[in-house]
């Protein structure tokens, strides 16, 4: 600890100059005197730091000293600034240490692409969840997940299926972790066949001690493609033609751009209509549509319309029966 701790020290001190001695001590999280020590430290090692006392003090390196360990570009270092703002780090526990990797990157860098570097942090934010989506946890067990993904090791998870209540046991064969909008998941085999985990549906799981069975040749990325083509090239069985409100439509694609296929583009008329073309795995899943209320209209095929004018029969029948009925028992 005391180790990577001074190690800290001298980065930030050839990073920003001059550092006073609060600042260190609440960025590393220690006393002041801690820092006055190792600064103590760093000075018996032969490193050439010191502090000056006063309003305007601080510890500061010689002029001159530095550590360069370098080879970055200046597109290269700003793109790791921006990799680092995508906050797949917190769920696996490692925010203290892409800060502590953020400071040597910054420290190692040729003083010509600081600049660039710091500004990229500050400009740019990345933020991987859609609009109104709600908060996810991660996994109770992600941190299980990860070890075993890197121990090499089986896996028994028990696991709850999209529309289940129940729970089932497997024993699969973990290729890595991968988080897609906000999402983790396993990509595991099961019997020797790709499978798909949602880490937020894995009620329990366990690092057993038999060594991984992967397939010969089979990478994490490869088999993260074969099976996310499999959830998106999935043939739709409902090819839907419909209308939306101009004034809507903006929402509407941000809200249905799975379904959608194409649309003509809106013209100058808020009221007016624009024509869109949607395709839907399940003659149900057009019932999302209602949401939209009036401002959307079904035109073609007629099942849909028919299966539309069902579920909203059903809607008002519900509000129809009273309050009573509806929360009785």
């Amino acid at each position: 600890m005391k180790s990577d701790r001074l190690l800290s020290i001298l980065l930030l001190l050839q990073t920003r100059g001059r550092v006073p001695a609060a600042e260190l001590a609440e960025r590393l999280e220690v006393s002041v005197r801690t820092i006055y020590r190792d600064v103590d430290s760093l000075s018996a090692t032969g490193v050439p730091v010191y502090a000056e006392r006063g309003r305007h003090g601080g510890i500061a390196l010689l002029p001159g000293f530095r550590t360069d360990v370098t080879g970055l570009t200046s597109d290269e270092s700003r793109a790791l600034f921006v990799l680092a703002a995508q906050g797949a780090h917190s769920a696996l526990g490692l925010d203290g240490a892409l800060g502590s990797a953020l400071r040597k990157v910054m420290a190692a860098l040729p003083a010509p692409h600081r600049p660039a570097a710091e500004l990229t942090r500050r400009r740019i934010l990345v933020d991987p969840d859609r609009w109104m989506s709600p908060a996810r946890g991660a996994a109770a067990d992600l941190d299980v997940l990860h070890t075993a993904v890197f121990a090499d090791r089986r896996l028994r998870i028990r696991y709850r299926h999209s529309g289940e209540t129940r729970t089932r046991t497997y024993t699969v064969d973990p290729y890595g972790l991968v988080a897609k909008a906000g999402v983790w998941y396993l990509v595991a085999d099961r019997r020797g066949r790709p499978r798909l985990f949602r880490a937020d549906r894995v009620a329990a799981a366990a690092v057993t001690d038999a060594p991984v069975r992967r397939r010969a040749g089979a990478e994490l990325a490869g088999v993260w493609e074969e099976l996310r083509r499999g959830v998106e090239d999935r043939p739709a069985e409902v090819a839907v033609r419909a209308r939306v409100r101009t004034r809507r439509l903006d929402m509407f694609l941000r809200i249905s751009a799975p379904s959608v296929v194409s649309h003509d583009g809106p013209g100058g008329d808020p009221e007016a209509w624009t024509e869109v073309r949607l395709a839907y795995r399940a003659p149900g899943a057009v019932r999302q549509l209602l949401q939209f209320g009036t401002d959307v209209e079904v035109l073609t095929p007629e099942e849909a319309r028919r299966e539309l004018a069902r579920a909203a029969a059903q809607v008002a029948a519900l509000y129809r029966a009273g309050r009573g009925h509806a929360t009785r028992g």
